[in-house]
């Protein structure tokens, strides 16, 4: 007998006191790939305890990694035994940042076959730029019986210019040229902080990464890296979506453990729907006590409004005074999860990828699901603000990405606890 887990909340409390953020879940999972490219044991501190994450060090130790678990939040990892360069179908299927370890493998081994990656859907998730980059370094590139191949006699340094930012497809050049032959410099990068985090983690290996932050990288390679010791960069979504619960609650909450640069955009936003914001040094406090102001949102790569806040930011505009616009402009299909929140009484249009959003005086508690990762976060925010009670299923999607949700929340005065599902059918949770 298999079992399920929901989110069982009874909404209607304020949210008061301080939540400790974790470690960014988009670093760690760029970060512990690019391990595979020195043969030296690499110890990596601040991991968020996430599926994603559990599922990357798994693939890692199936590649041949010795992999030691230090502590919740810190694991060794030596790859010097690492033989093989294939990531199968099962293992890349959960998550997006499966295509991670082709530009790692491939500088590793000039050899890399992995699956095309799974994780949330948005609609479809090219690879042409990843493929560009690839074969700019002198790769051959080719999708065979269902994986992306990638071989190469040796890669050597190009100039990349990417059509579109992407932050997957830069990071994965970045991990391909930092041990290829020559100077690599790809234009157009993305600046997202989980990118910079990266290049900060290949250079204390030896790397020789520059302008990681700009839209300009410069890689020149290196023969070899050594071992380090790394602490990954607090998590700018995670502290977001506290920040945004703290709002709609009508709350006063302290995030702490955060770099607040990284916050601007979002601390813009909460300001113009009347949100009171102070910063400190790696702390911010959000408080409200009035209903939310309209506003309008259009996401952009960093260091525009963040794509992975886009769902929070809905459901909070679903209570504003007025009428809000949100503009998607990141992802084709980001907005499938605005029918779970039309069953809490949220009256919102979608027109590709537009969302106007009316908004109502409260959301009413209803049975809902967790379409995606930031979706089911903006779900367990609707159920916060509805008096009564809300159930979200689907929550293999929030544990990809939110390390222990529910505990943080009930910290800070809210109630919530996880409930089992009984299916005969599939394990959906590990125990």
């Amino acid at each position: 007998m298999w079992i399920l887990e929901k989110f069982v909340i009874n909404g209607g409390k304020r949210l008061c006191g301080s939540v400790r953020i974790s470690g960014a879940k988009n670093a760690a999972v760029a970060i512990l790939p690019a391990i595979l490219l020195t043969n030296e044991p690499c110890t990596i501190e601040n991991l968020p305890e996430i599926s994603d994450v559990t599922t990357i060090i798994r693939t890692l130790s199936i590649l041949g990694a010795e992999v030691k678990v230090i502590n919740k939040s810190t694991v060794r990892i030596d790859p010097r035994n690492v033989r093989s360069y294939t990531v199968s179908k099962e293992m890349a299927e959960c998550m997006r940042a499966s295509s991670y370890f082709l530009g790692a493998l491939l500088g590793r081994m000039n050899n890399a076959s992995v699956a095309p990656p799974g994780g949330c859907d948005f609609g479809v998730r090219p690879i042409d730029q990843h493929i560009k980059g690839f074969e700019a370094l002198g790769a051959k590139v080719t999708i065979e019986n269902g994986m992306v191949e990638a071989r190469a006699e040796r890669l050597s340094g190009s100039s990349i210019y990417l059509d579109v930012v992407s932050v997957g497809a830069t990071i994965n050049i970045m991990l391909a040229a930092t041990r290829a032959r020559g100077l690599t410099v790809i234009e157009n990068a993305a600046r997202e902080p989980h990118i910079v985090d990266l290049a900060n983690f290949l250079n204390s290996m030896g790397a020789n990464i520059m302008g990681a932050g700009t839209s300009i990288i410069k890689i020149r390679g290196v023969e070899n890296l050594h071992g380090t010791t790394y602490s990954i960069i607090p998590d700018q979504i995670e502290a977001g979506t506290y920040m945004l619960a703290a709002a709609a609650t009508m709350g006063d909450v302290t995030i702490e453990n955060v770099t607040p640069k990284h916050l601007e955009s979002i601390i813009a936003k909460l300001n113009e729907v009347g949100a009171k914001i102070e910063e400190f040094d790696e702390a911010v406090r959000v408080s409200m006590n009035t209903r939310p102001k309209r506003c309008n949102v259009k996401t952009m790569p960093h260091p525009g409004f963040p794509t992975d806040m886009q769902p929070q930011m809905a459901t909070l505009l679903a209570i504003a005074d007025g009428t809000s616009i949100i503009t998607e402009g990141v992802w084709d299909s980001r907005f499938r999860y605005v029918d779970q929140l039309t069953l809490m009484g949220a009256q919102i249009k979608v027109d590709g990828k537009m969302a106007v959003i009316t908004g109502v005086a409260n959301l009413r508690p209803a049975p809902v699901k967790a379409v995606d990762l930031r979706a089911g976060a903006a779900m367990i925010i609707a159920g916060l603000m509805a008096e009564g009670t809300t159930e979200v299923t689907d929550i293999l999607h929030i544990d990809r990405g939110y390390e222990n949700i529910a505990e943080k929340l009930a910290s800070l005065g809210a109630d919530i606890k996880r409930a089992p599902i009984i299916s005969d059918e599939v394990v959906l949770k590990e125990a």
